[in-house]
């Protein structure tokens, strides 16, 4: 009688060899005895796992590479974000990832990814760590009950060994560090680097490279549904567009309206749908007043806690220490939050925001886009990094993050901004720029646009107030700014208005605005 192939089998098909355990598929609480007992974290109060990740507290993207042959030559937009290197640097490194793995343990995740079942593909990811295979467990969609396990014939597959490192004279690469994209053979190598988000962004670089060719538009985007599925025949789901610490988390959990994902979603023929079936959450300085779902998800049994500082005696967490890095993370699957779309999937969006943090305050809080303006700010991603939050930063700084998300974008930046453009058309959704910086002057002089005065005008957007009050041009952006909105001071809606010196204000937004205008000359995009 023929037996069915083992995970050892399955591994070994893929050159593993002398493996001393494979541990396949286990649940979260056997994933923390493993990773307690091998010393790679430790239990906090509440029951979340901490982990510290040495000396990469984050991404690595000069250490990132896409193998560049026959079916990447024509198709990656090749340059500093898309490094490529050759097949047979990726051969001579996948050799060395599996024999560091001879006499060691492996600990393999059989999961998907894309909640719509024209799209579901599934997804295996193999790690040195138990807390690797915690934070795959709780980030990519898991099998139901009744789903069959994907583990024979994966979509993707990503190797992470962080206790391996590369010879770069040897394997082509920058360092030691390497996160190695082979799409051809549908591989991402992982090694030299602890931090977990490599695994979570490799696989989402890869759907941006492959769901195009479906159709599917790939996007670094949250989701979240009105509570009435449908108005008038119309889907009620917004999408947010956003980098890292605009708010793209914080404003798409919102206690009114149910999370589609945080992160990562397709917009296809039938709609939108999430890449994931859990969060990745920013956390520093993370309150239960301020987001007490993510901190309720974030505190108990089953969250994995990137770099977060606890006391080793009490085990009591202190979110608001930046003492190991600001980039603290938070990874739970999204049972973890109380108010989601099960299915993951969700109609057409009726309203998409950009979400910008303006260090230089000159942007409004608010303002509605035209088509032209929705694709130009898209290829702008823009947002600033604030003094004092990366080292060597001592001055705002305009960062621009093609598509929102540029470092996980393998192809031109037009091809995904043509699929936005076509969708926008066909569907009509209104696009909103939103400013979740500075209001009221530059960096040192104003405040940080409040929170509850964000939600206020994007439920004024949402729920159609705005429609009903009228809107002013900006005088130096274009844009149209509602002149009111409920919950909203009134003198922050126009950011020159806000400002002590309406002469300072022109002068800085005068200077953005060229900035802007000179990034923009970077791409051919006909509208």
């Amino acid at each position: 009688m023929q037996t069915r192939p083992t995970f050892r089998d399955a591994l070994e098909g893929l050159g593993f060899r002398g493996l001393r355990d494979v541990y396949a598929n286990l649940p979260p609480p056997a994933l923390y005895e493993e990773a307690i007992r091998r010393g790679e974290g430790w239990l906090a109060e509440g029951g979340p796992l901490i982990v510290h990740t040495g000396r990469h507290t984050g991404r690595s993207p000069r250490d990132r590479f896409i193998v560049r042959d026959a079916l990447t030559e024509a198709l990656v937009d090749w340059g500093e974000v898309n490094r490529p290197i050759a097949p047979e640097a990726f051969d001579a490194l996948y050799e060395r990832v599996v024999r560091h793995f001879e006499g060691r343990d492996a600990f393999v995740q059989d999961l998907f990814v894309c909640a719509h079942p024209d799209y579901r593909r599934p997804l295996r990811v193999v790690t040195e760590l138990a807390s690797h295979s915690l934070f795959a467990h709780s980030l990519f969609r898991r099998p139901g009950p009744d789903d069959p396990l994907p583990h024979e014939e994966p979509f993707f597959t990503v190797i992470c060994a962080p206790g391996c490192t590369a010879v770069p004279e040897e394997h082509g690469t920058r360092s030691e560090t390497f996160i190695v994209l082979n799409f051809t053979k549908r591989v991402a190598l992982i090694g030299g680097t602890r931090y977990a988000g490599e695994i979570k962004k490799s696989v989402f670089t890869a759907l941006n490279f492959y769901l195009p060719d479906e159709g599917v538009f790939p996007m670094h985007a949250s989701a979240n549904a009105g509570r009435a599925r449908d108005r008038g025949g119309e889907s009620d789901v917004a999408l947010f567009f956003g980098l890292s610490g605009t708010g793209k988390t914080t404003l798409s959990t919102d206690p009114e309206r149910p999370l589609i994902g945080d992160d990562e979603h397709g917009w296809a023929d039938a709609g939108v749908f999430n890449f994931e079936g859990g969060c990745y959450a920013k956390v520093i300085r993370l309150s239960p007043e301020a987001e007490p779902g993510i901190y309720r998800a974030s505190t108990r049994f089953g969250a994995l806690l990137e770099n977060v500082v606890f006391d080793p005696v009490t085990r009591r967490i202190d979110f608001d220490s930046d003492a190991i890095t600001e980039n603290t993370r938070a990874a739970y699957p999204l049972t973890h939050l109380d108010d989601v779309v099960p299915s993951g999937v969700g109609g057409h969006p009726r309203h998409v925001f950009f979400l910008a943090y303006d260090a230089f305050g000159v942007l409004p809080p608010l303002a509605r886009l035209t088509e032209e303006q929705a694709v130009r700010f898209f290829l702008l991603g823009y947002t600033a990094k604030v003094a004092g939050t990366e080292r060597g930063v001592t001055e705002p700084e305009a960062t621009f993050s093609p598509g929102f998300g540029a470092p996980f974008l393998p192809r031109p930046p037009e091809l995904y901004a043509r699929m936005l453009h076509e969708r926008l058309q066909q569907h009509g959704a209104t696009v909103w720029l939103v400013n979740t910086g500075l209001v009221g002057g530059p960096h040192g002089v104003g405040e940080r646009m409040p929170l509850a005065e964000t939600r206020a005008l994007l439920h004024a957007a949402l729920d159609g107030s705005l429609e009903r009050v009228p809107f002013e041009a900006d005088p130096v952006f274009g844009l149209a700014v509602p002149a009111r909105c409920p919950g909203v001071r009134p003198e922050v809606l126009q950011p020159r208005r806000a400002w002590a010196d309406p002469k300072a204000y022109d002068e800085q937004a005068q200077r953005l605005k060229a900035r802007f205008d000179e990034q923009l000359k970077r791409f051919r995009l006909a509208l």
